[in-house]
C-alpha cells in the first residue's frame, strides 16, 4: 500500500466521521462548536429578511482573547484591538458575514 492509498484512506474515515449540517434544523443566529471540523471551530445559520446561511468561523485550536476580563494583560488587549481593527469593515456588515460571528464569539 502506497503512502497516498493509506493518505487516502485515512481522509475518508475523518470525511466520513463528520455529520453533515442539516440547515433546517439548526436555530437561526445560535453559534455552535464545531470539534470534528478540522479548520473551523463553530458554525451558525445565520438568519436576517428571511435569507438563511451557513457561516463557519474561527481557527479551530487558536487561542484567542476571548470575552474582556478584569485585570486582563496588556498583550491581549492589544491582540483583541488588532482583530477589530483588521476586520471591522467585515465585522460591519452585520451577521451574515464570518467575521461578526468571530468577533461575538470569540473576541
Amino acid at each position: 500500500m502506497g503512502l497516498y492509498c493509506v493518505y487516502s484512506k485515512i481522509r475518508k474515515e475523518i470525511v466520513m466521521a463528520r455529520k453533515p449540517v442539516s440547515k433546517a434544523k439548526m436555530p437561526c443566529n445560535k453559534p455552535k462548536r464545531t470539534t470534528g471540523h478540522p479548520k473551523k471551530s463553530h458554525i451558525v445559520k445565520a438568519c436576517k429578511n428571511g435569507k438563511e446561511k451557513i457561516i463557519r468561523f474561527g481557527e479551530q485550536g487558536a487561542s484567542t482573547a476571548g470575552k474582556p476580563k478584569a485585570g486582563e494583560s496588556k498583550r491581549m488587549k492589544a491582540k483583541r484591538k488588532s482583530f477589530k481593527a483588521r476586520h471591522g469593515k467585515n465585522i460591519a456588515k452585520g451577521n451574515m458575514s464570518a467575521a461578526y460571528w468571530a468577533n461575538k464569539v470569540k473576541w
